[in-house]
């Protein structure tokens, strides 16, 4: 393992926690760019595996609202809905992801036009939809019906095709179907949590005989800067999304996937 090793592996830790919670897909970036790095990690693993920084840097932002959330389960009846909820719309990206892990992982991973593509109709999807005048029905997460959740849920599975961004896929399917530009971002946070928990687990356990220590390290080094750059997007997303909408996402999309077909028809 050289140097040039470690900066890329530092670098696309950079890009996943700078891009895992807004809508421009952070396993598409992943892919471009450690396609034209030449990064090439055992099993695709590296991608999916420092997500675990992400993941942590949602637990530490909403630390303290998911502790008092789970202090209210017993008492509460709002609270054990929305976390029943959050349960059922993991559920389809669960069941579709383990029945689909190898195709996902051997195809479609392996396909950076796949990945330009996606980008690109995600973005004039995602601009489409920014400019729509809908009247939301619902602001707070916590209100969602059950309905909703499973509906969102089926949304999260178009993520499985890299490109099209877990994030982007559920907050565009809560949108249309009522929810608020502020709520729909926040719900996406918190399915995050055990979809992206759920799939570094069985990525793990699918590839843990032929991780090696080097595959270690470089998980390591990703993971730590997915973590520090996860923490201050989660931040600010919010009230960013609350200002400016979706759009700059949107074109930021269509700029990758351009810039990623020029890259594939000039450099291969």
């Amino acid at each position: 393992m050289d140097g040039q090793t470690i900066v890329n592996a530092l670098i696309l830790g950079v890009v996943e926690g700078l891009t895992e919670f807004i809508p421009v897909s952070s396993t598409g970036h992943l892919l471009l760019i450690g396609h034209f790095l030449g990064f090439e990690s055992t099993g695709k693993t590296f991608e999916v595996l420092i997500q675990l920084g992400a993941i942590l840097a949602i637990l530490s932002v909403y630390s303290a609202r998911l502790w008092q959330l789970a202090k209210s389960l017993p008492s509460d009846a709002a609270s054990r809905r929305f976390v029943f909820g959050i349960l059922i719309a993991f559920l389809p990206a669960a069941i579709i992801g383990v029945m689909a892990h190898g195709f996902i992982k051997e195809v479609l991973f392996e396909t950076p036009a796949l990945v330009c593509t996606t980008l690109l109709v995600g973005g004039i999807i995602l601009l489409w939809i920014d400019r729509l005048e809908l009247s939301p029905k619902y602001t707070n997460v916590m209100d969602y019906p059950l309905s909703l959740c499973l509906k969102i849920g089926f949304c999260q599975c178009l993520a499985m095709v890299p490109g099209v961004s877990r994030s982007g896929a559920t907050i565009a399917g809560s949108l249309l179907m009522g929810a608020d530009k502020r709520s729909a971002a926040e719900f996406s946070f918190f399915l995050a949590m055990p979809t992206m928990a759920g799939a570094f687990a069985y990525d793990l356990y699918k590839n843990r005989n032929v991780i090696s220590t080097d595959d270690v390290v470089l998980i390591s080094i990703g993971f730590v800067a997915s973590f520090i750059a996860g923490f201050f997007v989660v931040k600010g997303l919010l009230d960013f999304v609350s200002r400016h909408g979706f759009a700059p996402f949107a074109w930021w999309r269509i700029f990758v996937g351009l810039a990623g077909f020029a890259g594939l028809y000039f450099l291969g």
